[in-house]
């Protein structure tokens, strides 16, 4: 059974860093391209940042592209978003999902990231 389990989300305030994380689990992660979306209530999921398999490359939405980094950690099937500058247009639930820009979310993924002062 595939699970993705984020962590890491919270308050922070503008301009702060947080850095999230996704223990996963019943797939081979070392194989697989890893995303990071976002989602607002009321919005559609917003792709934030993909990795390749073995991180050798990364994509970015305009919106994080100097603020955010995806990396991952094949030994320990941990993928990972180290969030600075954050702004508060940053807050949403955050949520990690298999596939190169993928924005698939299960029912109860996802850690929620506020930012404000």
């Amino acid at each position: 059974q595939v699970q993705l389990v984020e962590s890491g989300g919270g308050l922070a305030q503008p301009g702060g860093s947080l850095r999230l994380s996704c223990a996963t689990s019943g797939f081979i992660f070392s194989t697989r391209h890893m995303s990071w979306a976002r989602q607002v209530p009321g919005k559609g999921p917003e792709w934030v940042s993909s990795i390749y398999t073995d991180g050798s490359g990364t994509a970015y939405a305009d919106s994080v592209k100097g603020r955010f980094t995806i990396s991952r950690d094949n030994a320990k099937d941990t993928l990972y978003l180290q969030m600075n500058s954050l702004k508060v247009e940053d807050t949403a639930l955050y949520y990690c999902s298999q596939g190169w820009k993928s924005t698939f979310k299960t029912r109860h993924q996802g850690t929620q990231v506020t930012v404000s002062s």
